[in-house]
């Protein structure tokens, strides 16, 4: 499922294609220490912390929302996921370097190209002791294939599932799909304890209900709020977590930084990197950066003022990409060229490297002389809009920033242009209501994908999606998405992706701002956890630690 969470998508992002080698060191990034803005380009980029050397008795752990619900089947948030992915297991796992594995999927087999036989992993219990089983494996999977459950259109491409063995669930498709399994990495491949969730019936995931799961944390209480409580299953299959209890409270802005600042809290992983930036220098704290796939973006709809594409294009070429990330955000996000973080480069890395700086020159980081040219050039084949393109924003700082520099970059290539700020609540209607947003041109928006595959993301300039908001319509890019969604080859998948990306870059359905990478703020005394985007998947605290033993 492609998500996007105006709070959440803003943190993600791996920050430069030139630095992949560097996403395997390790250590509290430097460079974002002290008052000025930092260069994204030269962060240092780190999957995980350095290994923790000691146990902790008890960590306190910042959210900036209080979740809904704690059934990531009815309410998919980001602040449930955090807390969760340390309680509940999925069948496979996506990994701190944003690669996946098999996890209560012990085994994995494809007779054929639409079959995919999963093993179930002997040995693992429910945190009520019982055995997890093949049943509820099967009834997990068909628990989020309902329709009115968040994670049913990852079973689109599904014709059946079924047990076909003691411990075996076959699943079978219509067509090859490339991302199942990486879907079952995510919230579609949680194992719930079916008679636990059954028994809780409706109030399940709300507070007094236990978990349902196997995972290395259970859900010791929920103080709603106040605060939710996970401790270490003494029961659990696998390795023992070095940190026997995690207490969750949250508070957001100056709340937040300041419960960081005085030693109230001793870490979170931040939803914005402006949170990130007021902590960079502070005494007791450490900062690490890792892979993610989340970036800023224009998102242009059908009203008029950005629908011919050479009028998108001459935006693109005259946008401060630079200024934005100075002014806006500490410079903790960095200019990029496509509109999905490099975290989502799971494999093949290389080719979407090099792939991503062949797309550089139609998005320039600073503009110059001749960028400004070409886009006037194109206004002008084109015909400026006769009405101020309309820019729909919040007025959160880093939003702010952008809509005044997508004003500044329509009145240098000629095009009159207006910012609408409206606040929060109502800006978050603009991502799932077109009435909403038909009072304006562009939305200054922010996105991530659950996937680390590129093609999580290019499902949304098919002619018929429903994010596809300008009405891009090719063809030969439908196509090509679906037959790279139907291609198990790894090398073959990312020669198609590269093709799709070049084509939704030419016709600049969105125009990419930044990516922004992860940011996780910790107590200089603790060290384990990962610093990339799996955070949401992972169980993060589990390897939180001691730095000293």
């Amino acid at each position: 499922m492609t998500k996007r969470n105006a709070r959440t998508a803003v943190t993600a992002g791996l920050v430069a294609a030139g630095l992949i080698t560097a996403a395997g060191c390790s250590g509290a990034d430097t460079a974002a220490t002290g008052t000025a803005p930092v260069d994204a380009a030269s962060l240092k980029l780190t999957p995980t912390t350095p290994a923790a050397q000691g146990p902790v008795d008890k960590v306190n752990w910042l959210l900036e929302d209080e979740p809904d619900s704690l059934d990531l089947d009815t309410q998919g948030s980001s602040a449930g996921r955090v807390v969760l992915t340390n309680v509940c297991e999925r069948l496979y796992q996506l990994q701190p370097d944003m690669t996946v594995r098999p996890l209560l999927a012990e085994k994995a087999a494809t007779p054929d190209d639409r079959t995919l036989v999963l093993t179930v992993r002997d040995g693992v219990t429910f945190h009520d002791g019982t055995p997890l089983t093949a049943d509820d494996v099967l009834w997990s999977l068909q628990r989020h294939a309902d329709p009115d459950m968040e994670q049913s259109d990852e079973f689109g491409n599904v014709t059946s599932m079924k047990k076909t063995g003691a411990a075996e669930v076959t699943i079978r498709f219509k067509s090859p799909d490339a991302l199942f399994t990486k879907a079952l990495a995510g919230d579609a491949g949680i194992v719930w304890n079916k008679e636990q969730v059954e028994k809780a019936g409706r109030d399940f995931g709300t507070p007094g209900q236990g978990d349902a799961c196997s995972g290395p944390y259970e859900l010791a209480g929920w103080k709603s709020g106040d605060s939710i409580t996970i401790r270490a299953h003494d029961g659990y299959w696998g390795d023992k977590p070095l940190t026997e209890e995690v207490v969750f409270r949250w508070a957001s802005d100056s709340a937040l930084v300041n419960a960081l600042k005085t030693g109230a809290a001793d870490g979170t992983y931040a939803e914005s990197p402006n949170t990130a930036s007021a902590l960079r220098g502070i005494e007791g704290l450490s900062q690490y950066y890792g892979p993610s796939t989340a970036t800023l973006d224009l998102i242009p709809t059908d009203r008029g003022g950005l629908k011919d594409p050479r009028i998108r294009r001459a935006l693109s070429l005259s946008l401060d990409r630079a200024g934005i990330a100075r002014s806006g955000y500490g410079g903790l996000v960095e200019p990029w060229a496509t509109p999905v973080g490099s975290g989502s480069w799971g494999y093949e890395k290389d080719t979407f490297a090099a792939a991503q700086k062949k797309l550089d020159a139609a998005a320039p980081a600073a503009p110059d002389a001749d960028d400004v040219a070409e886009a006037r050039k194109l206004v002008k084949e084109a015909g400026a809009p006769t009405d101020p393109v309309v820019i729909g924003t919040d007025s959160s700082q880093g939003r702010t920033v952008v809509a005044n520099a997508v004003r500044a970059a329509l009145q240098r290539i000629g095009i009159k242009a207006a910012v609408k700020t409206v606040p929060t609540a109502q800006f978050e209607e603009f991502y799932s209501d077109p009435q909403a947003r038909a009072g304006i041109d562009v939305l200054a928006g922010d996105w991530y994908i659950s996937k680390s595959d590129p093609m999580g993301f290019y499902d949304n300039g098919l002619s018929d999606s429903s994010n596809n908001w300008v009405g891009f319509e090719d063809a030969d890019y439908d196509r090509k998405v679906r037959q790279a969604l139907s291609t198990l080859d790894d090398a073959e998948r990312a020669a198609l992706a590269v093709d799709v990306q070049r084509r939704f870059t030419e016709a600049a359905v969105w125009i990419p701002v930044a990516q922004v990478p992860t940011a996780l703020v910790l107590s200089d005394q603790l060290t384990g956890a990962p610093a990339s985007q799996a955070y949401l998947y992972y169980p993060w605290a589990a390897g939180l630690g001691a730095k000293k033993g």
